[in-house]
């Protein structure tokens, strides 16, 4: 093992770990905080397979605005930042029973598959792959149109907050 693949085990275990503390935790403000840990565990992982656009997309994107978005959300409309009753699901045994099993089931079925074990290949030197995305992003051929319509649904979705945060409760 080299020290890439230590790192990438060390974070991975991490970003496990803090993922099941997101849906653990008692207070809403603490799982938003174990969601950032995760996330940010996601862009070490990003950053560990040559993918720096998307680990940059990560930490921007996702750490940058929707957790601490959520963050906010949460502080500013609550009264009380304490929990007072019980944030768990009656049913949340079933559900870790079904997630282990779901786990061991993924865990055999890509242990045997041949490409798990084999290791990435090398980038090819000279490949812009940044350029090419964006590239792919504007051509007509490739990504405008699933791009322009994830736009579209992100403005509709602002004038939707915006109309039920204007109307009089």
């Amino acid at each position: 093992m080299d020290v890439m693949q230590i790192i990438f085990f060390i974070f991975a275990v991490i970003t496990l770990v803090a993922a099941f503390l997101v849906v653990t935790a008692k207070s809403l403000v603490h799982s938003a905080l174990w969601l950032v840990l995760a996330l940010f565990g996601v862009a070490v992982l990003y950053v560990s397979l040559d993918a720096g656009f998307f680990a940059a997309a990560q930490v921007l994107i996702y750490i940058g605005a929707i957790a601490i978005l959520f963050i906010f959300a949460v502080m500013l409309t609550r009264k009380d930042i304490r929990d007072t009753g019980t944030q768990q699901n009656r049913t949340w045994p079933l559900a870790a029973v079904l997630a282990v099993v779901l786990f061991v089931g993924l865990f055999f079925i890509l242990s045997s598959w041949s490409s798990f074990t084999m290791e990435r290949p090398d980038l090819v030197s000279g490949a812009d792959a940044l350029s090419n995305l964006g590239q792919a992003l504007v051509s007509v051929n490739a990504y405008l149109l699933p791009f322009e319509l994830a736009s579209v649904l992100l403005v509709a979705a602002m004038i939707g907050a915006i109309y039920v945060s204007l109307t009089k409760k």
